[in-house]
């Protein structure tokens, strides 16, 4: 069959509907990507005035803050759905620009707002008073929350503050208390100690939060949250706080506590006791366990080995889990060696009710073959667990493969029924 050779002198993209043009360069990285397809033909000059989506990264030269400018000013779309600032320092630029930026953005009714600045930048709460369509708000570095008086932002749903500072702690109760329909919180503290020191989250909404706080100069403070919808909570690296307190949070599904000082320990885990799924990353040296802390609902328990102790955070959990359907342990390369202390566990003077009637799946990752006392908690679980469905053994693949290794895996084999699925797999 020939084929017919020839030129098409159409342009079959430009064919293509407006909206889906318009959607397709809204993919583009940046703006200034978006912009260059004006050059095209007659057809594109203004098109690109119609995408939603404004994106501006690390503006080094003044011609980016000349295209930031007459972006916003230019824009046509009916909504601003995105503006994305990542700014970087230089002799040019002024407060002024980024608020007059962010005024024009807000006039355009935008719904997600996402500013990177690695110079310090005063983020006053005035300039939210007109915010009422924004949904989502990201602040990233050196941003400075200066917030005297409550905000207004009523559609806000998700607020991230990564590495900012806090003029005091009224700045983050105004904050906060202007967004009651929020529902995903993150913060991520930085190191400075000038900052707020007692963080109060009341969130009437809120059902997803995370915070991290790696300093350890803001002695006297801590944080205290008060969300009745809250459903997923992370909190890790708190180690300067005095405290953190759950004061209301019924309806919590699922956490994830790690790297926590011992004062925090036992204010969490008495706010704990409805959760279903847990993640614990911290040393059993650290907690004071409230008395009859019970987790009647918890299904789902991971613990981490790096810690010392580790086991006996894991028996502890296990004698107050009755209704522990699934366990996963994960061991953290390279594996620090910490010999069993105290009783053994088969000397434990009785075996844990989660074992003997409700554990169904038990998981190893980076299951450390070598460690004896790996060997002998790995025993007494699969010992234990009379109605165990699933057994998984996850092995590092620079754990080297040899005889003993697979001498072991027979032996952990035959502790647990026929009825029990075994699998180990190198990763």
């Amino acid at each position: 069959m020939r084929r017919r050779l020839g030129y098409v002198n159409a342009d079959r993209i430009s064919e293509l509907p407006e909206a889906l043009l318009v959607h397709i360069l809204s993919l583009l990285p940046t703006t200034k990507h978006v912009i260059v397809t004006s050059v095209l033909s007659k057809g594109w000059r203004s098109l690109w005035k119609m995408v939603p989506r404004l994106v501006f990264a690390s503006p080094n030269q003044k011609y980016e803050d000349n295209v930031i400018s007459t972006s916003l000013v230019s824009h046509e779309a009916p909504v601003l759905e995105s503006l994305r600032l990542r700014l970087v320092r230089h002799n040019y630029m002024y407060m002024g620009d980024i608020r007059a930026w962010l005024g024009i953005a807000f006039a355009r009714h935008v719904r997600e707002l996402v500013l990177d600045v690695n110079f310090r930048v005063s983020f006053p709460g005035s300039m939210f008073c007109s915010a009422s369509s924004l949904e989502t708000l990201i602040l990233k570095n050196s941003i400075h929350v200066d917030v005297p008086c409550p905000v207004s932002m009523k559609s806000l749903k998700t607020l991230h503050l990564k590495d900012v500072t806090y003029k005091d702690d009224e700045s983050v109760r105004n904050l906060l208390s202007g967004c009651p329909s929020l529902e995903d919180l993150q913060v991520d503290r930085g190191y400075s100690i000038h900052d707020a020191k007692i963080f109060i989250i009341a969130a009437p909404s809120l059902k997803r939060l995370s915070i991290c706080d790696p300093c350890n100069g803001r002695e006297g403070g801590g944080y205290v949250i008060n969300a009745p919808c809250l459903k997923y909570l992370e909190i890790e690296m708190i180690k300067g706080c005095d405290f953190c307190l759950i004061e209301n949070s019924p309806e919590l599904v699922e956490a994830a506590i790690r790297n926590v000082s011992w004062i925090v320990n036992e204010t969490i885990l008495r706010s704990l006791k409805p959760i279903k799924r847990l993640s614990l990353n911290l040393s059993p040296l650290e907690i004071n366990c409230p008395t009859g802390t019970i987790f009647y609902q918890l299904v789902y328990l991971e613990v981490y080995t790096h810690k010392v102790e580790w086991w006996n955070l894991l028996i502890l959990m296990l004698d107050n889990s009755p209704k522990l359907q699934v366990l996963k342990i994960t061991d953290c390369l390279p594996c620090p060696y910490y010999g069993l202390v105290g009783k053994k566990l088969s000397e434990q003077e009785y075996v844990p009710e989660c074992l003997l009637s409700q554990l169904e799946t038990f998981v190893w990752k980076n299951y450390d073959w070598t460690s004896e006392e790996k060997k002998e908690v790995a025993t007494y679980i699969l010992r234990n667990a009379i109605r165990l469905k699933k057994a998984y053994f996850f092995i590092n693949r620079i754990t080297r493969k040899c005889n003993e290794l697979e001498e072991r895996l027979q032996m952990l084999k035959e502790l647990v029924s026929n009825s029990c699925h075994f699998v180990s797999k190198y990763e």
